[in-house]
């Protein structure tokens, strides 16, 4: 059986009472929602967790937010962001999209219009599964099946490595069983079995603890894998490619 995916989606914006609003609204639609208030609270979620989109208001009380979002793509975030403000000219919107945001939305906003824009980017960040990923402090490529560190070292991946790395990665920490990947990376049959996960995933594993700055790690749990990854607050993220 294939497991369903919930999405995450971050909101930041200065006021709490919407942020909280707009979070019920997106759960009811089987999102995984965070929200904060600050530019300070956001950076600091982006280090240690993953968001599949974020939505970003403008007035933040230590940062404006078009500020955050280049500071965000400055590091190396890929995430789609979805920039909010109740400043609706040509001017403003330029200001936006500029700064790095996907789209530009002006308040007040509703909801049916907000989600079918949140699920649009989604679907386009999906059709890009093989743009370039970052994990902890790695490049991960999948198109060209190679990881690359902060320090430029590479490594290639086989295509099977490739594909077992990406689910784990989606998979945003939650263990993952041998079945699981036995279903959604080999398809299962009868000439598979949990041996060959398990060989794959040392041998993925073998190849991330080569590199000397990775900053993530495959981990053995008592129900399957996980990948963690963390980027130092002090040490900035490789730049990576452009939206």
């Amino acid at each position: 059986m294939s497991v369903a995916f919930q999405q995450t989606i971050f909101i930041i914006d200065g006021d709490a009472a919407a942020n909280d609003a707009l979070a019920r609204n997106l759960e009811a639609h089987e999102f995984i929602v965070h929200t904060a208030t600050t530019a300070e609270e956001c950076l600091a979620m982006v280090r240690t967790q993953r968001a599949d989109l974020i939505i970003l208001g403008v007035d933040l009380p230590d940062m404006d937010g078009r500020d955050t979002c280049r500071l965000l793509r400055k590091r190396g975030l890929l995430t789609p962001i979805l920039i909010v403000s109740d400043q609706g000219s040509d001017a403003d919107t330029i200001l936006g999209l500029d700064s790095g945001g996907n789209d530009y939305i002006v308040k007040p906003v509703r909801f049916p219009s907000l989600l079918a824009r949140v699920r649009a980017h989604l679907r386009t960040s999906e059709a890009s599964s093989n743009a370039v990923i970052r994990i902890g402090l790695c490049e991960f490529q999948p198109a060209d099946r190679i990881i690359v560190s902060y320090d430029r070292e590479s490594i290639q991946l086989t295509e099977k490595e490739t594909q077992v790395l990406r689910y784990l990665f989606r998979a945003r920490g939650r263990p993952v069983t041998k079945q699981e990947l036995l279903v959604e990376v080999w398809g299962y049959s009868s000439k598979v079995n949990s041996h060959t996960v398990e060989t794959h995933v040392y041998r993925l594993r073998q190849k991330i603890e080569r590199l000397s700055q990775a900053g993530c790690v495959l981990r053995t749990e008592e129900k399957g894998y996980s990948l963690s990854s963390a980027v130092p607050s002090r040490q900035e993220a490789p730049q990576i490619a452009a939206e």
